[in-house]
């Protein structure tokens, strides 16, 4: 029912494609996976997302568990019935929600008690609770439930949340009981290299179907970030799919799948569309700028999306400003289209022993939003993430 097959890989790097049959339809990789929080892609219908080109997306356990509840969505025939998509769904185990919710949680062996961001109700996630609530969403993939650490933290701290978590992943394999479910284990480690291997060597052992890479891109800049994870890739098991959770930004693919990554999921490209912020081949374009009022052309020439197949940067910016509701759905439909077509690319690169020329291409030519920025744009979530849970 699962199998990952490793097809291709790059003599230069670590690059590599790969197929994961799931009972639900192939997730070829390297593949970008669009994050759907509360079973749905923001602003998108099931139908668009497969004409994106879309063969897998990431709902989120934490709070799907709060609204409507995994109950009522098992009784409604699970996820995939619940929210009309036919091909593969990853659940999240909610451990890096629960981790955001510093000023709510208490966190002990058994697990991680939480007061709610919506009501302020009491919850427990324990290993065994999670698992009970992703087997009642019904996902293809889901994760076992793990301890994120924030950055910067203590080796001390960091060990003793890793050795948790590799606690917790033994209770969810005991506890899971679907078959027609990959269960994957969480590396974690902060950003210890020697943790990282201890992390990585302990959990290959207990031969999971795929390991997620967790605890990254929370704060470190990003060479940091690339660092540990090659040092973690080296030790996951080559057989096993390596999945960088919450990791998707255009740079992020070439850099991290040139170190062994197979798949990719993150809320960056609808977030930031929706703020009217879009990905060129050359950066980061914001729309909402006055240089854009009367410029006839599309986001960017040569994109087959629909988007820019059919718009102009004036009306973009036009709906945008006007805060319309099709200025959301149109931005989001291209930064979707340039991340899955990038995967595209990549995954046709490497087979053809392209992908080197094609990474020093791209970092010739695209500039990253730098560390100081991200961490201002990371900060401003939190406080304003931190306002409305003050319950």
């Amino acid at each position: 029912m699962f199998e990952f097959v490793v097809e291709s890989t790059c003599s230069d790097t670590s690059a590599r494609t790969g197929v994961l049959f799931t009972p639900h339809g192939p997730i070829h990789t390297p593949a970008f996976m669009p994050v759907g929080t509360q079973a749905t892609v923001k602003t998108l219908s099931p139908h668009e997302l497969k004409e994106l080109g879309a063969e897998c997306v990431l709902s989120n356990t934490y709070h799907l568990h709060l609204r409507p509840g995994s109950e009522v969505i098992a009784r409604l025939g699970g996820l995939h019935r619940f929210m009309g998509w036919d091909r593969a769904i990853v659940t999240d185990s909610g451990g890096f929600q629960v981790f955001s919710l510093a000023h709510l949680r208490k966190i002990n062996e058994d697990g991680i008690q939480f007061r709610s961001h919506l009501d302020g109700s009491e919850h427990l996630f324990s290993p065994e609770r999670v698992m009970e609530i992703e087997e009642n969403l019904g996902a293809d993939i889901i994760m076992a439930f793990d301890e994120c650490t924030p950055y910067p933290s203590t080796p001390e701290y960091c060990l003793q949340a890793m050795d948790r978590t590799h606690r917790w992943a033994v209770r969810c394999m005991k506890a899971h009981t679907r078959r027609d479910q990959a269960l994957f284990g969480i590396v974690q480690g902060g950003v210890y290299p020697e943790l990282r291997e201890q992390s990585a060597r302990l959990l290959a052992g207990l031969d999971l179907p795929g390991y997620g890479i967790g605890g990254l891109s929370v704060g470190e800049p990003k060479v940091l970030m690339y660092s540990v994870l090659e040092q973690t890739v080296r030790h996951m098991p080559v057989s096993k799919p390596r999945y960088l959770m919450g990791v998707g930004s255009p740079e992020d693919l070439f850099e991290c799948v040139a170190r062994g990554v197979d798949m990719f999921d993150c809320v960056l490209p609808t977030r930031i569309a929706r703020n009217g912020a879009l990905f060129t081949s050359t950066g980061r374009m914001n729309i909402r700028n006055a240089c854009y009022l009367d410029d006839d052309a599309p986001v960017e020439e040569g994109c087959r999306c629909y988007t820019c197949r059919h718009f102009s940067r004036a009306y973009l910016r036009h709906l945008i400003k006007s805060e319309e509701v099709l200025g959301l759905r149109l931005t989001t439909i291209h930064n979707l289209h340039f991340l899955l077509e990038l995967a595209a690319r990549i995954r046709a690169a490497i087979p053809a022993g392209t992908f080197p020329s094609l990474l020093a291409d791209f970092r010739a030519h695209y500039t990253p939003v730098d560390d100081e920025a991200r961490a201002a744009n990371r900060a401003a979530r939190a406080a304003a993430f931190r306002r409305s849970a003050e319950i």
